[in-house]
């Protein structure tokens, strides 16, 4: 039953407040701010004319843009695995990997995002990269190959760089992630288990048949805020100079001095990415609560 929207004058004093804040805004970034506005610059870093094929050609915005959902993708599925693996430890009945489980939750949300980038950056640069041989790996492939890898993950030249950066972040991730597992398997009545156990099924059949079809229910709201939390902190990778979009905005900031305008405009981007995956989400939950209905 849909409820009638009411307003009421608390309502209409906070949004009174919340535009007068807004025109404020507004007139001190454009009357008061000694500031020279070039708005005509950005264009040109999203798409230009290559003179030789006379095309229009994405430029380093656009690049940096689809370096974002690359990494933000590939960091969310390695977040999903690591959660929901160290999830079922969380909730396993041998202690063993309950304290692995545990000690990998600890570790990572109370430790500083940057500095557990920098620290994957230099290990898995210097140390797995070398030893397994990725590099030399994909430097070797021919060159459909190499053109296929560049658009999944990026070019030969930042492969080891952006591998790092996506397990940093899903390692970040996946902590938040194994709580949200963990909280939504336990949310399931009691009776779910024992009806489940009584028809014969093994525990992972009724994980499979019974349990992570509730669960992943409960959990979608949740998360959806991690997925989006994993797009914005991929722009923290932009310190060991992954050309994602954040990198690619100080780079136009620095060589342009065009300050203001570069941020409203990268900012701008990420809203409407998160945006548009949060209202997906929103969609895709009312057709499950249909679908049970």
């Amino acid at each position: 039953m849909n409820r009638k929207l009411k307003i009421t004058t608390l309502d209409v004093v906070i949004l009174t407040l919340l535009l007068a804040l807004a025109a404020y805004v507004v007139y001190r970034l454009t009357m008061q701010l000694n500031y020279k506005w070039n708005w005509g610059i950005l264009p040109q870093y999203f798409f230009y004319i290559d003179e030789e094929t006379g095309r229009w050609v994405a430029n380093i915005l656009v690049k940096g843009l689809w370096t974002t959902i690359r990494l933000s993708f590939w960091a969310t599925l390695l977040a999903i695995v690591f959660g929901v693996v160290t999830g079922l430890m969380r909730i396993s009945k041998r202690l063993f990997w309950r304290l692995i489980g545990a000690s990998y939750v600890e570790l990572i949300r109370n430790m500083p995002p940057l500095v557990l980038v920098f620290i994957f950056y230099f290990f898995v640069s210097d140390q797995i990269m070398p030893l397994l041989g990725v590099e030399d790996f994909v430097r070797s492939r021919p060159d459909n190959v190499k053109n296929l890898l560049t658009f999944l993950f990026a070019s030969p030249q930042q492969f080891t760089a952006f591998t790092s950066g996506a397990i940093t972040v899903a390692v970040f991730q996946g902590a938040y992630i194994t709580e949200i597992v963990r909280a939504g398997i336990q949310s399931i009545e009691k009776g779910q288990w024992e009806a489940s156990y009584a028809l014969g099924l093994t525990w992972g059949q009724q994980m499979r048949w019974v349990i992570l079809p509730q669960a992943v229910k409960r959990v979608l709201p949740p998360l959806t805020n991690e997925f989006i939390n994993t797009i914005k902190y991929s722009a923290i990778v932009s310190v060991i100079s992954i050309q994602e979009l954040t990198f690619q905005g100080m780079q136009i900031m620095a060589s342009t001095y065009v300050t203001i305008e570069v941020w409203i405009t990268i900012t701008a981007i990420y809203l409407l990415i998160c945006f548009s995956l949060s209202m997906g989400v929103r969609k895709l939950e009312v057709h499950l609560a249909r679908s049970e209905a």
